[in-house]
């Protein structure tokens, strides 16, 4: 129902292997997708997987800092030199709508398409459409910096078929019909009545991504059945402890602490430090984790795809 697929996992610089932040959410219902952060060069990792700035519906900035939104320009340039005309959603602080404003002016960027701005301080929830809901949640960081929970859920009727059958129903237009919530006239004399042959069901599915964060319990509310949460594990536990409180990142352990704290089955770490960039250093982090969390976890990798 649910998809996510790391364009970048590196925080701050990339790395050979790893691109700066960025991550894909897209749904089952149609080619529609939003793009969560947007580090330089993400652009360069659409190329390498099938997905269109055609259909990308909106972008979501989680901060201000660069390895977040330094491929903003880019990304929407390219978007209009191809052609695109549909209006593109820019959920971002005020901070980032108004530098690519002066990117814009001063390089002479000109977008074909409108760039509809939502500004993360005004409104919890940034988006709701197509059984898509967007809400964000304020976290702990250098600079105003937030998480976004998407909610998808999907409803459709089903027919009975073994109902159907055991009252003498063949397969065949009647089950069309009653599928769409008409009744059906038998040449008994008799009404197959919709609601007595369908019943409504819904599926759901809530991911949880956050931004730079260096308190993960500030993700509590967002986290209530939610089925997956990524979120940042920048640092080992000791080496948060010899860089200090200035960076208000996170460590694996913390993150592995709070989702286990929280009950929540699936656990994603991204946003690495360079230094953890080799097979050591990944091992490293994963083991810390894993002391910390019994649920499935997950290292992202860029250009890895998870499923709900």
């Amino acid at each position: 129902m649910l998809k996510l697929t790391f364009l970048g996992t590196s925080s701050g610089v990339p790395t050979v292997r790893r691109n700066v932040t960025a991550l894909a959410v897209h749904t089952s219902l149609n080619r529609d997708w939003w793009l969560v952060d947007c580090g330089e060069a993400t652009q360069h990792q659409l190329q390498r997987i099938a997905l269109s700035v055609h259909d990308l519906v909106g972008i979501c900035i989680t901060h201000i800092h660069g390895d977040h939104c330094y491929g903003l320009p880019g990304l929407l340039a390219s978007a209009a030199m191809t052609g695109r005309k549909k209006p593109l959603i820019l959920v971002a602080p005020a901070g980032v709508k108004a530098w690519l404003d002066a990117t814009l002016q001063h390089t002479e960027l000109f977008l074909t398409f409108d760039l509809v701005h939502v500004d993360l301080a005004a409104q919890a929830a940034v988006h709701r459409a197509d059984g898509l809901l967007i809400e964000r949640f304020p976290l702990s960081h250098r600079v105003p910096s937030y998480a976004f929970r998407f909610t998808f859920e999907h409803t459709r009727w089903k027919v009975d078929h073994d109902a159907l059958r055991a009252r003498g129903v063949p397969s065949g237009p009647a089950w069309g019909l009653l599928q769409q919530g008409q009744d059906v006239p038998l040449a008994d004399g008799s009404t197959l009545a919709a609601a007595d042959f369908r019943t409504l069901h819904r599926k759901r599915a809530v991911a949880v991504v956050g931004g730079d964060n260096d308190t993960p319990a500030l993700l509590a509310a967002a986290c209530q059945g939610a089925d997956v949460l990524v979120h940042e594990a920048t640092y080992t536990e000791a080496t948060l402890q010899k860089v200090g409180p200035g960076p208000q990142h996170s460590s694996a352990q913390r993150v592995a602490q709070f989702a286990e704290q929280a009950g929540l089955p699936t656990l994603v770490l991204t946003h690495f430090s360079p230094r953890y960039d080799n097979r050591e250093g990944m091992a490293e982090l994963a083991a810390e984790a894993r002391r910390h969390y019994t649920g499935q976890l997950l290292l992202a990798n860029d250009l890895q795809t998870y499923d709900l």
